[in-house]
């Protein structure tokens, strides 16, 4: 445990030696004036109003219009008047995490919120908001990655470095696939970042879905969906920025987002009340130039660490062409597809495999493997080629022998692809289920 002097004395040596102060010179909507401290501030900087009865109200800095700074409040702008003092204490957004972070619930700042007492801050300064690695200098990906999903092990097989989206609609299972993945996955070191999730969820998925084993190899950031959009996509940043740090101490890390979407939503926010123009769907252009910034951030390092990317996309009107869609599943290196006819039939996980991708393969399966993945994937898309007709009875059997197969063994594959939410399953033994239902060899 930190001791209450120790976590002071790291404070005070934080303390700037100097203040630059201005004033609040004009109010629109969410947006803040600031004038008087010119030179003094660029984007993303951060700076404190006070208000009435003594309170600081944190904003950051997103424009600039006619020598006045534009800022955003990260909380409401109660107690906030014209000439209100203006306090410009730090450049840039930083922390300083340590490996006990693990099994803690921090906000979108880096502070702790479940109660169990401060943060150990360690040595060295991590930029909430840092630039990915350079392109030439990192490693390639690694190995498999065991999710303990069946469907995602065999099917769309990921490997240690590699990221991949989940696209679904609302009420389709993301949430639950995650809590799995959290689980099961055997990643030694888990970050999640749950942005704009709803409030009274936030405490059943960290003592249900992720249970105290979980939680133990795991720092939870929260970002509820009442808090600003300043709130929500810093929420974002900071868990890249965790993941990071557990990263380049040579750990294999696992990020979890829930949702790239509502990042995204954020940003639009923030851009449209800085003037920006709507651009498709009202999105801002800074949507699609913060997107893979962020992204970008996950997969290997330039030393022995990787961060393993799953992030969360919310399919507006189960439209898979929708904007953010797009451009994620451009981004990524992988789509996971959760199907809402799959889940109306009450099959879990509701991965359709056959619009499902993971770029990683073929080439991390062995030749036998991509025989059983090959074999499995070539009925069920023979079945799905014939699924009216067979429903409507008017398939006659004998008509066509790899249809005739496939309706054979589509209820085995499906089954063997559903899996219930309190079953593990190991990467080794998908292929051999696999390939015992196939009458397949597998060593």
């Amino acid at each position: 445990m930190v001791s209450i002097l120790d976590q002071l004395s790291a404070d005070i040596k934080r303390v700037p030696h100097q203040y630059t102060y201005g004033k609040v010179s004009a109010i629109q909507g969410m947006l803040v004036q600031i004038s008087g401290i010119q030179g003094h501030l660029s984007i993303g900087d951060r700076c404190f109003i006070r208000a009435r009865e003594s309170r600081f109200v944190p904003c950051e800095v997103v424009g600039f219009r006619e020598g006045a700074a534009l800022a955003m409040p990260y909380g409401t702008l109660d107690g906030v008047g014209l000439g209100a003092r203006v306090e410009v204490t730090e450049s840039e957004a930083v922390i300083r995490p340590d490996p006990s972070w693990l099994g803690r619930v921090i906000n979108a700042f880096g502070e702790p919120i479940d109660n169990a007492g401060p943060l150990r801050q360690g040595d060295l300064a991590y930029p909430v908001r840092s630039s990915p690695p350079p392109a030439h200098a990192r490693n390639r990906v690694g190995e498999k990655i065991d999710l303990g999903i069946r469907a995602l092990n065999t099917f769309l097989t990921c490997c240690r470095g590699q990221r991949m989206g989940i696209f679904a609609g609302s009420g389709v299972g993301k949430s639950i696939l995650m809590s799995m993945l959290a689980r099961y996955s055997s990643a030694p070191v888990i970050v999640i970042g749950l942005i704009g999730e709803r409030g009274r969820e936030v405490q059943e998925f960290i003592q249900d879905d992720l249970g105290e084993e979980g939680l133990a190899r795991s720092v939870v950031v929260v970002s509820t969906s009442d808090e600003s959009s300043l709130v929500r996509r810093e929420a974002a940043y900071m868990t890249m920025a965790v993941a990071e740090y557990f990263r380049d101490r040579g750990n294999d890390v696992l990020c979890l987002m829930d949702s790239v979407t509502r990042f995204a939503m954020a940003q639009r926010e923030i851009g449209l009340s800085a003037g920006e123009p709507p651009a498709t769907k009202g999105y801002t252009p800074t949507v699609f130039s913060e997107l893979p910034r962020l992204l970008e951030r996950a997969g290997p390092g330039t030393a022995e660490g990787s961060i393993t990317g799953l992030f969360t996309v919310l399919v507006e009107g189960d439209d898979h062409n929708e904007p953010i869609s797009d451009a994620v599943r451009g981004i990524l290196d992988g789509h996971i597809v959760l199907d809402r006819t799959i889940a109306q039939r009450n099959r879990y996980p509701a991965v359709n495999i056959l619009r499902s991708v993971s770029r990683s393969m073929p080439d991390c399966n062995s030749e036998t493997q991509n025989e059983i993945v090959n074999r499995a994937r070539q009925l069920l898309s023979a079945y799905e080629d014939m699924a009216e007709l067979i429903r409507l009875g008017a398939y006659r059997r004998g008509s066509d022998p790899l249809v005739d197969e496939a309706i054979h063994f589509f209820p085995m594959i499906d089954g063997f692809v559903g899996q219930g939410v309190n079953e593990r399953s190991e990467l080794e033994q998908g292929y051999q289920e696999l390939s015992d239902i196939l009458g397949m060899s597998y060593p």
